[in-house]
């Protein structure tokens, strides 16, 4: 009688081990194919991974596979070493990770019946490549001379510098050896305009996205057309660094530096650092790219006390000749009076660039009408009722709402608690500086771009067309337009509110304050007209502005790593962080105390534990949520105890809908 282990998609760290029936033989090719079985009387899809020899006696008490899925090829070695790195490396149980890493209609246990195949796209007239500019050929030959095998390169290169021609320079070459390409972009939001070019440049290659937006069917389509390496190029969002591909020769990272490559619940992974593991497996190339590196990244290529892990290729000028980096000024608003948030200096240079007939930005990181709404003469304020938070005012449809939880409900007309009819909405959002500049400039053309005008794929790419097509004059928009797209027309930014993330609590903030200024500044003079980037703040003397002003993200690294080392935080030190929610606090806090109170926790000298504290947003959808700090200078030491204090935590008695989880690497404080 025949034994298989099987991983399923459950919290448990464990394997599951089922009897082959009669009708089927498996052998060792036979690892890595899925398999229908039951769970308790669920039935679910699990992954063969392995065959384990054992006694006969003890195999009529297993259940039975249901059946072997034999529609598609098991799934090959590489991607199961892939897999229990992250399992091991993030403390998830393998089951989930490799469940989670297939798509959808690959998990159900009754997928849909295919649809009738599309007809085949006609081909594209191939997009003839520019010429290259000296850097990038410099770059280009670099890379060149490293031959092959593993090499990490980190392309640090100005917004408008040609990195992604790069990119495209480098996919030929790894085509034309026969390789494929994974090509990882953080948000679905970049992938439309990234995908046309890279369809046109190789109409051949056969390239497929993946991201969420897909519906089931399609995702899984182009997830096979990978695996059976039908499809050379894969365009992706973070789960696509688990595709599986034959001849796997270049992985790049877009904009590396971007949080959204990290996973923020269920596996929490980071898919930069699961592709630099996945190049290094494979022994192949990995090129990171950004205009403003993740501090990790700048100090894996810079740090001279260390051996370099990456090597740093620089582009310093914009591709395109003519252009320049945008002039930055700060506007100095204890000195200046605003008008409705906006400086003179700001609608005046946004009036100049209407006579023109040229397009401005103003950026602003909050949507919504109002941050909140509030009574003045008995002090209520719109907070959430399930969260520690304000409701924001979306006054465009009357609603308040919570962006953390998603509760709404419609905007009161008097003070709910003293009735008080001229209640008054504080703060701005992209929906009110929309309507002042579209009262200010009535001849304009004001287009708003967030999440709430952009809710899907086919709006995005009508606001986009807007933009491209000279529809808009004046564009008010969140960070889905701060990085990666070509707007030639647009030749001023105007920033509001930045001063918020310069003292947050969070000691990332600065980081990725000026990564989003450093992008949002680079949309200005791509093209022959000359940029400007108007900054407000209250504080112009800060150095995180000398350095934007001055384009200089060497500088603004090089302190903020300094300070980081002082203060023992990352890439200086490695963490983890336990965290619970509960409907009590007290039952969080006092499950995290159990935790830190592990009796082999002395045995770990290199690895700290802080206090349980309640999370800066303490309340979330009705759930007290607190965490716990874990700190170690060896990354080394910090797996050696986690790997035994996970099991530890998981034994801990806790109330039944206390709900916790352990992340590696965090990067929400």
């Amino acid at each position: 009688m025949q034994i298989a282990r099987v991983a399923l998609g459950v919290p448990l760290h464990r394997l599951f081990d089922y009897r082959v029936p009669e009708s089927e033989c498996l052998t060792a090719e036979d690892i890595g194919r899925r398999v229908r079985v039951s769970l308790g009387r669920r039935p679910c899809i699990g992954v063969i991974v392995g065959l384990p020899v054992v006694a006969e006696a003890g195999c009529g008490e297993l259940k039975e596979l249901d059946s072997v899925l034999r529609e598609l090829p098991p799934l090959p070695p590489d991607w199961f070493r892939l897999v229990e790195f992250c399992s091991a490396y993030y403390q998830v149980p393998l089951g989930e990770v490799i469940l989670s890493a297939l798509p959808a209609g690959l998990r159900r246990v009754d997928p849909p019946k295919p649809r009738a195949a599309r007809r085949a796209a006609k081909p594209r007239v191939r997009n003839e490549p520019p010429r290259l500019t000296a850097e990038q050929e410099q770059v280009l030959a670099r890379i060149d001379e490293d031959g092959a095998g593993f090499h990490a390169y980190l392309l640090h290169g100005v917004t408008g510098s040609g990195k992604t021609e790069v990119y495209l320079r480098l996919i030929e070459r790894t085509l034309a050896r026969g390789r494929s390409v994974l090509l990882l972009v953080p948000e679905i939001n970049l992938t439309p305009q990234l995908e046309t070019r890279v369809a046109a440049r190789f109409p051949d290659a056969g390239l497929v996205s993946l991201h969420s937006d897909l519906a089931e069917a399609a995702r899984t389509r182009h997830w096979k057309a990978a695996f059976d390496g039908s499809a050379r190029i894969v365009l992706g969002t973070r789960l696509a660094v688990f595709t599986p591909m034959p001849d796997l020769g270049l992985i790049v990272v877009d904009e590396e530096h971007d949080p959204s490559f990290k996973q923020q619940d269920g596996m929490r992974y980071s898919a930069r650092d699961v592709a630099v593991f996945r190049a290094h497996e494979r022994a192949i190339p990995i090129v990171l790219g950004s205009a403003t590196p993740s501090l990790e990244s700048w100090a894996n290529a810079t740090d001279a006390r260390t051996p370099a892990r990456y090597m740093l290729l620089t582009l310093r000028a914009r591709a395109v000749a003519s252009a320049r980096l945008p002039a930055v000024q700060r506007i100095d608003t204890r000195r200046e009076k605003l008008q409705d948030g906006l400086s003179g200096a700001l609608l005046a240079a946004i009036e100049k660039r209407l006579g023109g007939g040229e397009q401005s930005l103003v950026f602003l990181n909050r949507r919504g009408y109002a941050p909140v709404l509030a009574c003045a003469q008995c002090g209520w304020v719109s907070r959430c009722q399930r969260c520690a938070a304000n409701l924001v005012l979306h006054l465009a449809d009357g609603r308040l709402r919570c962006h953390h939880c998603g509760f709404e409900c419609r905007v009161p007309k008097g003070c709910p608690t003293c009735g008080n009819q001229d209640i008054q909405p504080f703060g701005r959002g992209t929906q009110r500086i929309e309507a002042v500049l579209a009262e200010r400039f009535p001849q304009a053309r004001v287009l708003r771009v967030d999440r709430d005008s952009a809710k899907s794929r086919k709006q995005w790419e009508a606001l986009l067309e807007q933009i491209h097509s000279g529809e808009a004059d004046i564009l008010v928009g969140t960070q889905m337009l701060a990085k990666g797209h070509d707007f030639p027309k647009l030749t001023l930014v105007g920033v509001l509110g930045a001063d918020a993330a310069l003292f947050a609590a969070d000691w990332r903030a600065p980081e990725r304050l000026f990564a989003q200024l450093m992008q949002v500044a680079g949309r200005a003079g791509r093209a022959d007209l000359p940029g400007e980037v108007l900054i407000q703040t209250q504080f112009p003397e800060h150095p995180l502005y000398d350095a934007l002003v001055r384009h200089d993200y060497p500088a603004f690294a090089a302190a903020q790593l300094k300070e980081r080392e002082q203060a023992g935080f990352p890439p200086y030190a490695f963490q983890a962080m336990l965290r619970a929610e509960a409907p009590q606090i007290a039952d969080a806090l006092a499950f995290l105390a159990t935790a830190r109170a592990w009796p082999q926790a002395a045995e770990y000298p290199d690895v700290l534990l802080y206090d349980p504290v309640p999370m800066r947003l303490a309340r979330r959808a009705n759930m007290e949520r607190a965490q716990l700090l874990v700190e170690s200078p060896s990354r080394r030491a910090l797996q050696v105890f986690l790997t035994q204090w996970g099991d530890a935590v998981a034994a801990i008695k806790a109330p039944s809908r206390l709900r916790w989880h352990l992340e590696v690497d965090p990067l929400e404080f």
